[in-house]
């Protein structure tokens, strides 16, 4: 097989990208995870092992406002949940609940299962010179999930 035009990188990562998200949230919704998307995923990861909205904003590099009505929406869904901050009684952190956890869980295996399809179809060498491609080049200096300016 020959390789693409360079010029096609773009379309090639965006299309793999959409391919593999698109089939995770199925996989999810058919877990009992229907509506979920890629921002929430995003989001679960930014939170961690805890912070608060404008914590939250600046690591997915969005505003405060964006940041809020995300954790609005994830707090919604039960995926986490507000406590009380112990240093300062007026802060709130948001936490990741069981089910959020469980979230992230499944979504894991579900990457994992669709890049096992990708080794299974490709080879295990071109993905892994794939990812250490991505790897190198990939961040651009940036959080793995601040998408901030790209819309």
């Amino acid at each position: 097989m020959e390789p693409a035009d360079d010029l096609a990188m773009p379309f090639l990562l965006m299309s793999a990208f959409r391919a593999l998200v698109d089939a995770v949230h199925e996989q999810l919704a058919h877990d009992g995870f229907p509506g979920i998307r890629a921002h929430h995923g995003f989001a679960l990861q930014a939170i961690g092992a805890g912070c608060t909205s404008v914590e939250l904003g600046d690591r997915l590099g969005v505003s405060k406002q964006a940041a809020a009505k995300t954790a609005k929406t994830l707090e919604a869904m039960g995926l986490v949940e507000r406590r009380t901050n112990d240093r300062d009684r007026r802060e709130r952190t948001l936490v990741v609940t069981r089910r959020g956890r469980t979230l992230l869980e499944l979504s894991a295996a579900a990457f994992r299962k669709e890049i096992s399809a990708w080794r299974a179809t490709a080879g295990d060498e071109h993905v892994d010179a794939t990812l250490t491609t991505l790897a190198t080049v990939g961040s651009g200096g940036r959080s793995h999930t601040d998408l901030s300016d790209w819309s």
